[in-house]
């Protein structure tokens, strides 16, 4: 025999029966729609990124050295004639070339350091109580938002030969007038002054920021053992801190290689050039007056890969250095 049972309607198990079938899954091209949107919606999220990344980034860098094996100038640059490595080899031989590595090495230094160590004691002082702690924060990234032409024109009228405030300043000093413009290391000085003021505050607020992930309890502990100031930063923040600061030479490196509207616009008519003798032209100025001064694309293509290939040989600097670093803890 065989049981039946029989679902009163109205009654509870009738009323669980019509919600289950109410609660029925959605159907099969829901599911896979589903399933869709999990596994390709994150694809479709960063594919904008990518678009403009391979349009602006990749597709210029690739075509960039795709010219640089090339004969083109610009009043013709449908019209490439195949060259290989002849452009790389002619900037080999180009003193032009040399004194502009020489000088974007030389300016580099110049900022780079100074301005690192103002960075590091400025954010020490801030790290300890201050008043108005906001306020100078605030007042160190102002320089960093300040655009390059307004800070550079300020400048150009600061280091001015006959009327600057910079040669007023040293004349009452007892000092003669300096032409901050036509000499080597002063115009490479001024121009470094200009880094230094932009971005001193912009690595200060970094290493601040740094400084405040150390734990208080070494510091703590390093006063009861009667560490002053000084000990405690020369033995607790900098160790600390070495990533950072790692991480901070080799973005001002990169900057200070690539640097380019400076100098620019302190070269005043003949920027490009970098001052009369070239004494402060950067290799971002003399691809500059390759390719849109003298009309030679390819050359001015050769100079931007010469510039890629330091940049990575920085950064492999870098990995290297930040492995060491990780071995030693």
């Amino acid at each position: 025999m065989t049981a039946t049972t029989t679902v009163v309607e109205g009654s509870p198990a009738g009323e669980a029966g019509e919600r289950s079938r109410g609660r029925a899954g959605p159907g099969p091209w829901r599911s896979r729609l589903y399933r869709w949107d999990l596994r390709y919606s994150p694809y479709a999220f960063v594919a904008p990124f990518f678009l403009f990344f391979v349009a602006f980034g990749l597709f210029p860098l690739l075509y960039t050295g795709w010219a640089s094996l090339h004969r083109v100038e610009l009043t013709a640059p449908d019209r490439m004639q195949w060259a290989g490595l002849h452009n790389y080899a002619r900037l080999l031989g180009n003193d032009f070339f040399w004194n502009a590595l020489r000088n974007t090495f030389t300016i580099g230094v110049l900022s780079t350091v100074p301005q690192l160590l103002m960075a590091l004691g400025l954010a020490h002082l801030l790290h300890y109580r201050l008043r108005a702690a906001t306020f100078w924060r605030v007042a160190l990234l102002t320089p960093y938002a300040t655009s390059v032409a307004a800070a550079t024109l300020v400048f150009v009228l600061l280091y001015g030969r006959d009327y600057g405030m910079v040669n007023w300043a040293l004349g009452a000093l007892g000092i003669g007038p300096v032409d901050w413009q036509s000499g080597t290391w002063s115009s490479q000085f001024a121009v470094s002054s200009i880094v230094i003021w932009r971005w001193t505050g912009y690595n200060a607020l970094i290493y601040l920021a740094a400084m405040q992930a150390v734990p208080d309890e070494l510091y703590e502990s390093a006063a009861l053992d009667g560490a002053s100031r000084g000990r405690q930063f020369r033995h607790i923040t900098v160790p600390a801190l070495r990533p950072t600061i790692l991480f901070t030479v080799v973005v001002s490196t990169i900057g200070a290689t690539q640097l380019f509207g400076e100098p620019l616009l302190f070269g005043g008519a003949g920027g490009q050039k970098g001052g009369a003798s070239h004494q402060f032209q950067t290799l971002g100025l003399y691809l500059y007056d390759q390719g849109w001064f003298n009309y030679h694309l390819g050359r001015a293509s050769a100079v931007a890969w010469t510039m890629f290939l330091i940049l990575l040989l920085i950064a492999a600097a870098n990995g290297l250095i930040a492995r060491r670093l990780r071995k030693d803890r």
